[in-house]
C-alpha cells in the first residue's frame, strides 16, 4: 500500500502533464490552421450592435491638428473682434503647442482668458454662426484622417461618439456636427439672456474634469465604461483614458507614450516625418462643479436641438 501511495501522485502528475501537452498541441494546431486560412486578426473592435459601448475623443491634436481655440481666435481676428497684438499672442501660443506637442496649463489658461474677454458682450447665436464659418476656413483641413476613420468605425458599429474637450462647447459642437458625431462635451461659458458675461460655468473641462464628464455622461446614457473606448494625445487625459476598457494613445506626447507602453495600451500616430520618428511609432500605424458643468453642456445641447 505504501508503494501504491507513492505511485499514485506520479500517475496523477503524469496525467496532468499529458492533458497539458494535449491542450498545447491542440492550440498549436488551431493557430496553424488560422494562419493558413488568414484568420489570425484580433477580435473585431468596435463590437457591432453593442449599444452599451461608446467612444470618447479628445479634440486638440487628437482629432484635429493644433488647438481649436487658437484656430477660433484666428477667425475672430479676421472679423475684427480684437487687435493685431492679441493675434500675435494667439499665433505664438499655437506655434508653441504644435512644436511642443503638449498642453501647457499656463498657455491654455491664457488662451481661455483671452477668448473669454474677446467674446464678452457678444451674443451666443452670433458666435455659433461664426463658428460654422471658422470651421470651414481653418479647421476642416486639419482633421486627422486616421482619427476620423477610428471615429467612423464606432459610428458604423452603431455606437455613439462624443468629443470631450477643454475648447468652448459651442466650437466643439460645430466640429462634432460637421464630422457626423453624436455630440460634444466642452467648457461652458456663462451667458445671460443669450449674451456672454466673460465668465465660465464651473471650470474648464480639462484633465480630471474630462474623466468626471465621461463618467457622468456614461451614467446618464446607461453605458458600460468597460466596453467603451477613449482616445487622446495628452498625458493630461490619463484619468479619462483609465476609465474605459479600450484606451488609445493618439499622436501621444512623451509622458502618455510611456504610460501607454507600460500598460500595453494601443498607440496610433498619424503625424509624418521627423515628428513621427521622434515618438518611435510608424507614421502609418494604423470625458460637484464639473458634474454641474457637464449637465449644463448636455442641457444646452438639448435646448438647441
Amino acid at each position: 500500500m505504501a508503494a501504491l501511495g507513492w505511485l499514485t501522485p506520479r500517475r496523477r502528475s503524469a496525467t496532468a502533464r499529458s492533458v497539458l501537452a494535449g491542450e498545447a498541441s491542440a492550440e498549436a494546431a488551431r493557430k496553424s490552421s488560422q494562419e493558413a486560412a488568414g484568420t489570425t486578426e484580433e477580435p473585431q473592435f468596435p463590437v457591432h450592435g453593442d449599444d452599451r459601448a461608446a467612444a470618447f475623443f479628445d479634440l486638440d491634436n487628437t482629432v484635429m491638428q493644433g488647438a481649436a481655440l487658437f484656430h477660433f481666435g484666428r477667425g475672430l481676428y479676421k472679423r475684427k473682434f480684437f487687435e493685431t497684438r492679441e493675434l500675435a499672442r494667439f499665433a505664438w501660443q499655437q506655434a508653441w503647442f504644435r512644436l511642443a506637442g503638449v498642453e501647457d496649463p499656463e498657455h491654455m489658461q491664457e488662451a481661455r482668458d483671452s477668448a473669454l474677454s474677446i467674446v464678452k458682450g457678444h451674443r451666443v447665436a452670433e458666435l455659433q454662426s461664426i463658428g460654422e464659418e471658422i470651421y470651414d476656413e481653418y479647421m476642416a483641413e486639419r482633421i486627422w484622417p486616421g482619427t476620423r476613420a477610428l471615429a467612423q468605425a464606432h459610428l458604423d458599429a452603431g455606437q455613439k461618439v462624443w468629443l470631450v474637450t477643454a475648447a468652448p462647447v459651442e466650437i466643439a459642437q460645430v466640429i462634432a456636427r460637421r464630422l457626423g458625431l453624436t455630440g460634444a462635451l466642452g467648457t461652458v461659458a456663462e451667458s445671460v439672456d443669450g449674451v456672454y458675461t466673460g465668465k465660465l460655468v464651473g471650470e474648464p473641462l480639462h484633465g480630471p474634469a474630462k474623466a468626471e464628464a465621461v463618467r457622468a455622461l456614461a451614467a446618464a446614457e446607461g453605458l458600460d465604461l468597460g466596453r467603451c473606448a477613449a482616445y487622446s494625445d495628452s498625458h493630461n487625459d490619463i484619468p479619462m483614458l483609465s476609465l474605459v476598457g479600450h484606451p488609445y494613445a493618439i499622436n501621444p506626447d512623451s509622458k502618455l507614450r510611456k504610460h501607454a507602453r507600460d500598460l500595453d495600451w494601443r498607440l496610433r500616430d498619424y503625424r509624418t516625418g521627423r515628428k513621427a520618428a521622434k515618438v518611435g511609432i510608424p507614421a502609418a500605424a494604423g470625458v460637484g462643479a464639473v458634474a454641474g458643468g457637464t449637465a449644463a453642456a448636455i442641457a444646452l445641447h438639448r435646448r438647441r436641438r
